[in-house]
């Protein structure tokens, strides 16, 4: 597969490494031991991140390339959370206001998660929640820090593929959970700029499935807000993936499956018992897909990513019971 140049390269990607390594773990890949003492799958822990999730990587090189000026006007964002988080997070470790808008559907954990780190909250109505944020990026100046759709973002979460091809030598899948599709695009176009055999699978719930219909149908799918709101993976219920992700997956990715609500319920299950992760349930999508055997691996190590792990304990407790 050759790039085009609107798309993510490794050099890219080994430059954000650099800018993002002084406020971002190198997460450890960890193995799934299950009740049988099969282990089907190794885990890359991004929910250990300081914000419990692997956007904090792309917010971080987001903000490393952004100008004397540009830092100056400060920066605002969309997110459900885990982006929130990350931006807010990022900002105040480079010294830049940060403003953020959250649909008024976000866990109560997330939003409070997000105020910690400093930044102003901006709640409303999840489908305007990018009509908020442009509207205060126009009237501020601040930068607007795109959740997924940026080439400084993806290359920031491509760092997880750079090191996962240095961690396991003998990588033959990669799994990746998907909703604006941040993640898989940088993913991806590390891993095959360094290991083209090795396959890379999107996952995604069947109630958030806008990206499975569209890799069918070989054309971007946008599904209704009120419809990926009803997945319990509250981090991935974007209504669509970006217009440059959707080029990077086509480009980079083999396969894109779906799991049901019981099947990812189960994964977080599996996850804290089997690998002594905490995951939230968009954190479990991935496993999900090799668990419930969606995802049958055909040779080398499988790795899903544990995208990240804020998780209510309501929501966690009754799971592991």
């Amino acid at each position: 597969m050759s790039a085009s140049p609107h798309l993510v390269t490794l050099s890219d990607i080994e430059a954000a490494a650099g800018r993002v390594a002084s406020t971002c773990l190198r997460t450890p890949v960890v193995p799934l031991v299950q009740p049988d003492g099969e282990m089907p799958l190794h885990l890359k822990a991004e929910s250990l991140q300081p914000t419990g999730a692997f956007k904090l990587r792309g917010a971080t090189n987001a903000i490393a390339v952004l100008d004397e000026a540009q830092r100056h006007r400060g920066v605002v964002t969309h997110s459900s959370g885990n982006h929130a988080q990350a931006v807010a997070y990022a900002a105040r470790a480079a010294g830049v206001r940060a403003t953020i808008v959250i649909p008024d559907n976000a866990p109560t954990l997330k939003v409070e998660a997000t105020r910690r780190w400093g930044a102003e909250i901006v709640i409303v109505p999840p489908a305007e929640r990018l009509a908020r944020a442009e509207q205060i990026a126009a009237q501020t100046g601040a930068v607007l820090i795109p959740p997924y759709d940026d080439p400084a973002v993806i290359a920031g979460q491509g760092t997880v593929g750079l090191e996962l091809v240095e961690q396991v030598p003998d990588l033959g899948t990669v799994v990746v959970p998907v909703s604006g599709g941040g993640l898989v695009s940088g993913v991806a176009a590390a891993v095959k700029a360094l290991r083209p055999e090795v396959a890379v699978v999107a996952v995604e719930p069947e109630l958030a499935g806008d990206l499975a219909e569209g890799w069918a149908a070989g054309e971007r799918r946008v599904w209704s807000v009120t419809d990926t709101s009803r997945t319990v993976a509250d981090g991935l219920r974007t209504d669509s993936v970006g217009l440059s992700n959707w080029d990077h997956i086509q480009a980079f990715v083999d396969d894109v499956v779906t799991v049901s609500e019981d099947e990812i319920l189960a994964a977080v299950t599996a996850v804290v018992r089997g690998a002594r992760l905490v995951v939230e349930p968009s954190g479990a999508v991935a496993a999900a897909a090799v668990l419930s055997g969606t995802i049958v691996p055909t040779r080398g190590t499988t790795v899903a990513i544990a995208s990240g792990g804020n998780v209510a304990t309501e929501t966690l407790a009754p799971l592991l019971r």
